[in-house]
């Protein structure tokens, strides 16, 4: 990283991690069996050999909601693998959608806070969120996948991830994890319901899927999609030019012991890697190999890894010793982003998809069912960046907002939302990230979000 900036926002207590994303979770013990050749792209042990198998431990989780949250919410689910090789410990840590909000590392903090209660009222605020992201439209990709037809799942066997692993043969390569049994969702009205009811649905069905003597155990096949690498080449792409390649089978078979040791405990970040796998130069990748260690730091403590959940299964590290916790010795594991239409390339193609699938009117629905809680020029933006998606799409979210009774979460912004940062700290942030002087002024000021309002000072 040379930039001092976003790594002290992304990697303080309150940004990403330590600000209670990913909270709510369940998790479970199983194993990782290759069953295709991967040789041709990486030297990896544990993709060594066809059979080989590799112990595992999954966390699967919601993002906004804190510990004690209703799981079937409208959110993105985070998957979090670390595979005990015999070369160390690998993790992947991936979403349950394949596209994510940001590219710019320094977001990070601002969307997470966005999607959580607002400071002032401490309630979930729809106008906090879509400002957010009426400001930082680089995510509408994302957005039309969270709100359409597989944002709430129905079950956490019946959901899929997605991670990007790029390997030492200098090719970039997006895992999928897809269940075996099929992907089921749920719509508003049935998570609304279970929310209510059932709050620890998903934690409760994926204990007893696995405990049942009905085979109901998580199953899923792991697949690989490469290219080599080129200019542009993490950004838009078309699906269809990178055909998935089968690699094995994931499995999910036994429940921890104890939850609070076996996955509260857990740490999971991209930098942990074995030979045969390396980072790509992709800036939000490399930002999180820094918070997300941090963030175990902070939340575990300085020996996390000495804990049996981050344990591999070799060590040998005479440089790391002491510190509080220290259990087993010396211990280690062996700026505001310009928009452009090809942000909204493949947010079309979506809506496409949405029609000829009969799916529009959900998306739609689930939009504007989330947005008629927003403060009326908030509402406004929003179907206006849809807008850029197709001029149909917002004019029927425009025309079901004003058919919803609903009003906004609140009569007025809290915190003087209407009030507006200066216009020139927008170009003074991106100046910063060429004129090192600039950013040196930076990192002795906090300058949380440079949008229209301020929702979170």
């Amino acid at each position: 990283m040379s930039q001092v900036h976003p790594c002290r926002r992304t990697t303080r207590p309150g940004s990403h991690c330590t600000c209670g994303s990913f909270t709510k979770a369940a998790g479970a013990w199983g194993e990782f069996e290759r069953t295709h050749d991967l040789t041709d792209i990486t030297s990896a042990d544990f993709l060594s050999k066809v059979g080989k198998k590799t112990k595992v431990l999954a966390r699967l989780s919601t993002v906004a909601g804190e510990k004690g949250a209703s799981d079937t919410v409208r959110d993105i689910r985070g998957f979090a693998l670390k595979l005990f090789t015999d070369e160390g410990n690998h993790d992947i840590v991936g979403n349950d959608l394949p596209v994510f909000f940001i590219r710019d590392p320094v977001k990070f903090p601002s969307l997470n806070r966005s999607h959580k209660r607002h400071p002032q009222t401490n309630v979930a605020d729809s106008s906090m969120f879509w400002d957010h992201h009426n400001n930082n439209q680089e995510g509408i990709h994302c957005l039309m996948q969270l709100f359409g037809p597989r944002g709430i799942p129905a079950s956490l066997c019946n959901i899929g991830f997605f991670g990007v692993e790029p390997d030492g043969a200098f090719k970039y390569v997006k895992i999928h994890f897809k269940p075996d049994a099929g992907v089921t969702t749920l719509d508003d009205k049935e998570a609304a319901r279970l929310a209510g009811e059932e709050p620890d649905y998903h934690v409760k069905d994926l204990y007893n899927a696995i405990e049942s003597w009905i085979p109901r155990k998580p199953r899923l096949t792991a697949s690989t999609s490469s290219m080599r690498p080129r200019y542009g080449a993490i950004g838009s792409s078309k699906h269809s030019d990178y055909p998935l390649v089968p690699v094995g089978k994931l499995t999910l078979n036994k429940n921890p012991d104890n939850y609070f040791q076996d996955v509260e405990q857990a740490a999971f970040s991209p930098s942990t890697l074995v030979p045969g796998i390396g980072p790509s130069a992709d800036i939000l990748l490399q930002a999180r190999m820094f918070s997300y260690p941090d963030a175990a730091r902070y939340r575990v403590g300085p020996n996390y890894q000495q804990l049996p959940p981050n344990r591999a299964k070799y060590v040998y590290s005479p440089y790391q010793r002491d510190g509080p916790a220290t259990i087993n010795g010396n211990y280690v594991s062996k700026f505001t982003s310009e928009v452009e239409e090809a942000d909204f390339e493949q947010s079309r193609e979506l809506w496409k998809i949405y029609l000829k699938a009969g799916t529009d009117q959900v998306f739609i629905d689930n939009v504007s069912g989330h947005l008629k809680k927003a403060i009326p020029e908030v509402q406004k933006k929003t179907i206006k960046m849809f807008a850029r998606v197709d001029e149909d799409t917002s004019n029927r979210i425009e025309k079901k907002l004003s058919e919803q009774d609903a009003g906004p979460d609140h009569v007025k912004a809290p915190n003087d939302a209407a009030g507006s940062s200066p216009a020139f700290l927008h170009l003074f942030y991106t100046l910063a990230r060429t004129y090192p002087f600039l950013n040196m002024i930076l990192n002795r000021i906090e300058v949380d979000r440079m949008v229209s309002l301020k929702w979170h000072h």
